[in-house]
């Protein structure tokens, strides 16, 4: 049988990968995700592309599902929450985590976490800018290169997709955790993102992610 989400056990903790696209880890009360890329809609808008601003909403609607199913303690974003330049989502954010008081929020920067340190100073998040350690945790945005042992680092950055091949030949794109000795790198949350496609080793894990369920690709 299938499990809608997978685990991985890792020294005391459980990684149990969802298929919203986050991490819970339920001995430190923790969800984290990564590549939200809020406001790129805006972003995009604003050099003439006409994208529609409901697909922000969609994201909101699953993280509000995903904070009020587990009523984390802690929230971690691993980069690029907020796509870029600021424009008015940033206060529709901060408005939505607003109505969770209780949950803290926080954020390892990213590449294109670019806005004010003052802006990020009136926020709802406590801000990082250094890999940040929690436990065997160390989270980062871009993948780390090296990694002490009884550590494993989760980041983001990469976008992994895993594509699928039939015996006709039909191919679908998944995002997918890429997990590799030490590393878990999770998918884009954010729904207006791409993929970049991986080439897993013998010694990788992928999961792939449908709306059902995280499916464990390769073993």
């Amino acid at each position: 049988m299938i499990l809608a989400s997978q685990q991985i056990k890792f020294e005391e903790l459980t990684l149990i990968l969802l298929k919203e696209k986050a991490v819970w880890v339920p001995e430190i009360n923790s969800i984290f995700i990564a590549d939200l890329h809020f406001g790129k809609a805006a972003h995009f808008r604003k050099s003439g592309i006409p994208i529609p601003e409901p697909i922000h909403q969609e994201d909101l609607n699953i993280l509000y599902s995903l904070l009020t199913t587990y009523d984390p303690k802690n929230v971690y974003f691993l980069g690029d929450l907020f796509h870029s330049d600021l424009n008015n989502q940033w206060n529709t954010l901060n408005h939505f985590l607003r109505g969770f008081p209780n949950i803290n929020f926080n954020l390892v920067l990213g590449n294109h976490d670019i806005l004010p340190s003052s802006t990020y100073d009136l926020s709802t998040f406590s801000v990082f800018k250094e890999p940040l350690e929690i436990e065997n945790l160390i989270l980062s945005h871009e993948p780390l290169e090296e990694i002490r042992d009884g550590k494993i680092n989760l980041c983001g950055h990469i976008h992994p997709g895993i594509r699928l091949v039939g015996k006709a030949r039909q191919s679908v794109r998944l995002s997918c955790f890429f997990y590799r000795p030490n590393q878990l790198i999770l998918p884009a949350f954010g729904r207006f993102t791409g993929l970049a496609l991986i080439q897993p080793s013998s010694k990788d894990q992928v999961y792939g992610i449908t709306k059902e369920k995280v499916i464990p690709i390769l073993s």
